[in-house]
């Protein structure tokens, strides 16, 4: 009898897996449950806050391991296999990253750094289009610092060779900037697969984004899916296999899913 393939699926959220202003994704709720009835592991990899993907977690009904906060905390491995770790934090806190980030960053580049933390809660709400339980829940942050950059892109570019000269990292988003620790999507995703492999050599991944801070992520994968993001040059982007979807978020997941099985001769 033929072994069934074992496949994960890594996934963005926001503007991937859900709608990019709503944040909803009841049309394709059914689809990600028999996705996952039918044994295929589903990791949400994301810049969201713990607080904010066991929310997601809730409305859909599942309990998925996930990756928080840019690769900063891995969350739920148990749920794969009782003897993999519940938590595995790869991240400094962000009072530590606050400190290097305040002694080694010239005041010049400093002040086109502005902390959401530090803004009005209008702003605040605007930039992470939340309010009231889910603002704060975007807020509750253990590991990352979110920050609207007002300088131009030598500037940035500077700035990001600083914070990598120091271990640190700046990760973009599709509406904010973070201040991380040298982490990113792509280090935890390998740490996941590296523990998985320990009960399973041959694993297909399938990686799912629709931003810069996703490429990495994609390019390590098998098979790397992009969900339709108009912010995109798509000529700018050199990944290997890429599917593309012509919907956005949500219809966009569920179509380059599906194509991705279809690539790995899925038969459930």
């Amino acid at each position: 009898m033929k072994k069934k393939l074992t496949i994960a699926i890594f996934t963005d959220l926001d503007g991937s897996l859900l709608h990019r202003d709503t944040f909803r994704f009841d049309p394709i709720k059914d689809y990600i449950k028999n996705l996952v009835n039918k044994g295929i592991i589903i990791i949400p990899n994301s810049s969201k806050t713990e607080k904010e993907i066991e929310n997601f977690n809730q409305e859909i009904d599942l309990e998925l391991p996930f990756i928080a906060e840019n690769g900063s905390s891995i969350h739920g491995l148990n749920l794969i296999n009782p003897n993999f770790p519940n938590k595995i934090i790869l991240s400094r806190e962000k009072e530590d990253l606050l400190k290097i980030f305040n002694s080694k960053v010239p005041e010049k580049l400093k002040n086109k750094c502005i902390l959401v933390s530090n803004m009005k809660r209008k702003e605040q709400e605007k930039i992470f289009g939340q309010t009231d339980n889910k603002l704060k829940d975007a807020l509750e942050r253990k590991y990352t610092l979110p920050f609207v950059f007002e300088g131009n892109k030598i500037e940035k570019t500077k700035l990001s060779k600083i914070l990598k000269s120091n271990s640190l990292s700046i990760q973009e988003g599709g509406r904010v900037i973070n201040l991380c620790d040298n982490v990113n999507k792509v280090k935890s995703m390998n740490r996941v697969i590296k523990i998985y492999k320990k009960i399973e050599s041959d694993i297909k991944v399938i990686a799912v984004g629709d931003n810069y801070n996703d490429l990495e992520m994609l390019k390590n994968s098998n098979i790397p899916c992009l969900v339709f993001n108009d912010k995109f040059k798509l000529d700018q982007i050199n990944i290997d296999n890429l599917i593309i979807s012509n919907k956005p978020s949500p219809e966009g997941w569920a179509d380059v899913v599906k194509m991705a099985l279809v690539k790995l001769k899925y038969n459930d």
